[in-house]
């Protein structure tokens, strides 16, 4: 019902009114939704969850108890005592009596100092420097909790679960472990439910929304969400209810897998899920089913996503019209830099300049160009007020044709993203069902994943001296993205095997850097996916700090796929 905070509002009554289901499920914590979420909370110490969620609940508590569906949601966010407290209210109006429990143990902050003094140092993922040599002020840390704090309420006769910051995939395993009784170490089942979570934790993603066919989906009017009929040894087919808009395929499917991951090896809090065994059959129109999934235990460790305080930022954006524009950018970059004082201003700085104009335009529009500025700095009144005004100073000074795109604005606080690892031993889910508090471990693995090995036949077409026609990449291959804290995945994948072995030799990290330059200063990690017929990408550091930090014009590099897509290569006329 829900793949990020902010999702399609009918989308609970729609899924509950348009064809049987047992349990309803919503994911509404993406990363950068923590660092709003808290601003939320530093303002209302009583929020800190998503309220849409409770919005939804009005519309579909009713008709969940009589049909006897489950709900699952992770919408406590930083507050799931909150939520759970304003749900009850909100049941009581409406003359309802269901059993409600919420989860909580994710939250970190209460014992940070004490857990670095422990020897937890938070050392960040992708730069390795600890907490505390960061010297930023965290304002929250959340762990990453595992499905069995879910299992437990459900058997404890729970209507509603509410969570907070538990990984996307607990809130299907959760529900599946529970229904099938699976032990905590049956790790193949535990394996398929969290790809089925996976697919279909971002809502419409898997349902033919964001896809790069777009013109294979029918109709986008009233698109789908997508529902996971999961068996009881985790195989599952994916599928959306009849009469809505939207596509489910082999294709839409692939596309959610290889979104938002690293390398294939797929971890979640209760199992390591490898993606390189799974098997996707079209089984019918919008039925895809998911098999073969294999499953390794699960590691020692926990994530944790920090956001630290990181000053304040702000940006303002020229246009720049008519002729010799990159010589006026130019210019107005140098009176920029003067009027505010040179290059040692702020602490931060980054110009980015946009050449979205054309020759001869045929209309007014298209004689723009744009210069970005962007800023941070630890004093809100110099990201501010002193940094619009001086921009704002120009608007005679300077050379001909340029304007401001928007309004100034006041700084506003800049969320550092910061990702790390806990030893799971500092964990414990509490899982509150009405009077009852229970208290369960995280489970504790047998070190980091482990991989697959796969066989591979690259020379089993060959392509070398073959004619070829230069055409938009995207006219073979399909691609989605999406963000990873500061950094960026980027899934590629083929239909048939020929093109997938065309695709294996020719795109490189080192042709991706030609095709796509802003990505050449970042480390890439590249892995190959064969029985889905993709690659992955991970741009480490693309994003800087975070979603909620980047001055990137995509801050979620949700468009990353599809600007690759349109780059012209020569693709063999074979596979043409």
């Amino acid at each position: 019902m829900s793949g990020f905070y902010g999702d399609r509002l009918s989308a609970a009554r729609e899924m509950v009114e348009g064809g049987p289901i047992d349990f309803l499920t919503g994911d509404y914590l993406a990363e950068l939704t923590m660092a709003i979420l808290y601003r939320a909370k530093s303002k209302k110490p009583e929020a800190g969850y998503a309220h849409t969620f409770l919005k939804q609940m009005e519309e579909v508590m009713g008709l969940c108890l009589d049909k006897g569906i489950k709900v699952v949601a992770n919408a406590g966010g930083l507050n799931p005592a909150g939520l759970a407290q304003a749900l009850e209210a909100l049941a009581t109006q409406l003359g309802l009596r269901p059993r409600i429990a919420y989860i909580t143990g994710d939250d970190l902050m209460p014992r940070l100092s004490a857990l670095q003094k422990q020897g937890e140092a938070f050392h960040h993922l992708d730069k390795g420097i600890s907490l505390a040599d960061n010297r930023l002020l965290p304002v929250s840390a959340n762990a990453y909790l595992g499905c069995w704090g879910i299992v437990e309420a459900l058997e404890r006769g729970a209507d509603i679960v509410l969570t907070g910051r538990v990984a996307d995939t607990s809130l299907v395993m959760g529900p599946a472990a529970f229904h099938f009784g699976w032990a905590k170490d049956d790790w193949n089942a535990l394996a398929g439910a969290a790809v089925a979570g996976h697919i279909i934790e971002c809502g419409g993603q898997a349902s033919g929304g964001n896809y790069s066919f777009f013109e294979e989906v029918p109709t986008y009017r009233k698109l789908g969400f997508p529902l996971a009929e999961i068996a009881a040894d985790g195989s599952a087919t994916i599928s959306k209810h009849p009469g809505t808009g939207g596509l489910v395929s082999i294709g839409t499917v692939t596309a959610q897998l290889l979104y938002e991951i690293n390398e294939p090896a797929y971890i979640t809090p209760d199992v390591v899920a490898h993606f390189d065994s799974i098997e996707l059959r079209q089984e019918a129109p919008d039925r895809v089913s998911v098999s073969g999934v294999q499953g390794s235990p699960a590691t020692e460790s926990a994530k944790v996503t920090l956001n630290c305080m990181g000053g304040f930022q702000n940006e303002m954006t020229f246009f720049i019209a008519g002729l010799d524009i990159e010589k006026k950018a130019a210019i107005l970059r140098q009176s920029i830099l003067e009027n505010l004082g040179g290059e040692n201003a702020f602490a931060e700085w980054e110009f980015q300049f946009f050449p979205t104009h054309k020759a001869n335009p045929a209309s007014y529009e298209e004689a723009f160009a744009q210069l970005k500025i962007s800023v941070a700095d630890g004093n809100p009144q110099k990201a501010g007020k002193f940094f619009t005004s001086k921009l704002v100073e120009l608007a005679l000074c300077t050379v001909p044709g340029v304007s401001l795109m928007h309004p100034p604005a006041p700084a506003r606080p800049r969320i550092v993203h910061f990702p790390a690892l806990i030893s799971k031993k500092h964990l414990q889910q509490k899982v509150v069902v009405g009077e009852e508090e229970i208290l369960l471990d995280e489970i504790v693995g047998q070190g980091e994943s482990s991989k697959l090995s796969q066989t591979q036949n690259r020379d089993a077409y060959v392509f070398e001296n073959e004619p070829t026609s230069p055409l938009p990449f995207g006219h073979l291959f399909a691609a989605r993205s999406g963000d990873k804290g500061g950094n960026a995945n980027l899934g590629i994948w083929a239909k048939k095997p020929e093109a997938y072995a065309f695709l294996q030799t020719f795109l490189t990290i080192e042709k991706l850097k030609a095709l796509l330059p802003e990505t050449a200063p970042f480390d890439i990690q590249r892995h190959e996916l064969p029985n889905l017929l993709g690659l992955n990408f991970y741009i480490t550091g693309f994003l800087g700090e975070g979603v909620a930090a980047t001055s990137r014009l995509d801050r979620q590099a949700k468009s990353l796929g599809e600007y690759l897509r349109a780059r012209r290569i020569d693709i063999p006329n074979s596979l043409l």
